[in-house]
């Protein structure tokens, strides 16, 4: 459905991507539901998003005094950072998150920190600026396997650990689809082919586990669901299990590639090298005709990411201790 708001797209069954802004276009996605007069947003993006939340909200004729929920799927910054700067323009709303992400949503400090030690204090300054704590009386924690009520609409929460220990998803059954952060990985629009989507695992900062990643998407494969909604970027409505086959062989790619680096001395560049031969050889395989250079500008930032995340896996015991192989 066209709109005219150029960062907002409705889809079916009351949902609207939103287009936080954040990096580039088309990567980085809030969730706005709307039913029987209430709403639910889902992500918040940064604090630049908040504006384009706010007037999305305004688009379909609601007011904030509608919305009843902000759903965090997990506290990583784009997909959290500027859920108290939204939260203090939406005066009934709880927010809803995982149990072990609600204090950093009070206390933001130490969410600010490990940003700050990923991204270095100027690009964090640049990006995120200054976290808004929640009071705590406003904050509910989920509980794997519970419900929400929104005006009647039935969403189900699960906890979908292995991208991060405190990620939860949300299953709507009247569309049948997972608003997924970051569990089911990354999906951008430029990579798409006659064969559909084309999918990568994200291994961010700084809780990857890939066994227990692999269990959460296999949970998630079990409800059938019929498409997937994507912090980045955008709904996706191919082949589901399919998409679960490709972010299983990726993630077996990612996984050796870092285990065989384990010693080196040259770790690092070397992650990152050869998680941009991994992407390019698959993209290239999914029929994507961009040219290398265009695709590694557009994941240059995952590749970075990923290389961290990985390289902080391969040096916590309590992560290995999880198991290695599928």
């Amino acid at each position: 459905m066209t709109s005219p708001l150029p960062f907002v797209h409705s889809l079916t069954d009351g949902i609207h991507v939103i287009d936080t802004g954040f990096q580039r276009a088309h990567f980085d996605a809030a969730y706005l539901l709307a039913e029987g007069g209430r709403a639910a947003f889902i992500d918040t993006g940064t604090n630049d998003a908040v504006p384009r939340l706010l007037a999305a909200l305004t688009h379909i004729g609601l007011t904030v005094e509608s919305v009843d929920w902000v759903i965090l799927t997990h506290v990583h910054l784009d997909h959290a950072g500027g859920a108290g700067t939204l939260m203090q323009h939406l005066p009934t709303a709880r927010l809803l998150v995982h149990p072990q992400g609600r204090p950093h949503m009070i206390k933001p400090r130490l969410l600010s920190h490990s940003a700050r030690s990923v991204y270095g204090d100027a690009e964090w300054a640049r990006l995120y600026g200054q976290i808004v704590p929640i009071p705590g009386a406003r904050i509910s924690a989920s509980r794997d396997g519970m419900t929400l009520d929104l005006a009647g609409r039935r969403l189900e929460i699960i906890h979908t650990p292995g991208h991060a220990a405190h990620h939860h998803c949300i299953w709507d059954p009247r569309s049948r689809g997972f608003f997924t952060g970051d569990t089911f990985g990354l999906s951008y629009r430029e990579f798409d082919t006659d064969r559909g989507p084309w999918m990568l695992p994200t291994t961010t900062p700084v809780q990857f586990q890939p066994v227990l990643l692999r269990q959460s998407v296999r949970r998630m494969l079990a409800y059938a669901p019929e498409r997937l909604y994507l912090t980045h970027y955008g709904c996706v409505d191919a082949d589901v299990p399919t998409l679960g086959d490709m972010l299983f062989t990726q993630l077996d790619a990612m996984v050796a590639l870092a285990q065989s680096l384990r010693a080196s001395p040259d770790r690092q560049a070397a992650l990152k090298r050869g998680l941009a031969d991994i992407y390019v050889k698959n993209a290239r395989a999914h029929g994507c005709g961009l040219d290398e250079r265009s695709m590694l500008g557009l994941l240059a930032l995952d590749i970075d990411l990923n290389a961290q995340g990985l390289a902080i896996w391969l040096d916590d015991p309590a992560a290995q201790a999880t198991g290695d192989s599928p």
